[in-house]
């Protein structure tokens, strides 16, 4: 998948002027890309332009202007996205009680491990993980994942830890917008 290049970013305050319209345009691409698994779970998958707005939102946050900052945040989130026949996405794992997401987030350790993304010929696809989103005893809400479908476009994602079994249909919107991230060549 392409990357976001330094060219692409504008500086904090031309992007503020901007800002509402490029939203509105990121936020209808993340509508096919978010995929709900049960009632805790999200992948949200990305692409250049949802990450290009991550990467926009963080630096107006945080007011960042200095060339070797950019640069790291283009970089940190180009990690978000998958390389050549991959998808790369965010897994939210979404549990508003802080009491009730603590224990889940232990119980659930093993959660990224068992998602996969299943493909037309049934085969499940598992991500690889980033260890960075997890100590030893418990899991963070939030983990980057990249599977390598090998160009091949989701027809479901699913879940198959013990205690959290599940899988969603991705509907035909769904699948399209995987397929553009994918690129041409992906079966549509």
């Amino acid at each position: 998948m392409r990357r976001v290049e330094r060219a692409e970013i504008v500086d904090y305050a031309t992007y503020e002027d901007g800002r509402e319209a490029f939203r509105a345009r990121v936020l209808e691409a993340k509508r096919p890309r978010r995929v709900h698994l049960g009632e805790h779970l999200t992948l949200l998958f990305e692409n250049p332009l949802t990450v290009r707005y991550q990467i926009q939102e963080m630096m107006r946050i945080e007011r960042t202007v200095r060339e070797a900052d950019v640069q790291h945040e283009i970089d940190t989130y180009n990690e978000l996205l998958g390389g050549e026949g991959e998808l790369g996405c965010t897994l939210l794992i979404e549990i508003d009680d802080a009491a009730e997401r603590a224990v889940k987030l232990r119980n659930w350790y093993g959660v990224p491990e068992h998602l996969y993304l299943r493909v037309a010929d049934g085969t499940r696809v598992r991500p690889r993980v980033d260890e960075r989103q997890r100590d030893d005893e418990r899991i963070s809400s939030v983990h980057y994942l990249r599977f390598d479908v090998h160009g091949q476009v989701p027809v479901a994602a699913g879940c198959d830890l013990p205690a959290l079994t599940l899988e969603t249909p991705l509907d035909p919107a769904q699948r399209h917008a995987l397929a553009e991230d994918l690129g041409p060549d992906a079966p549509r």
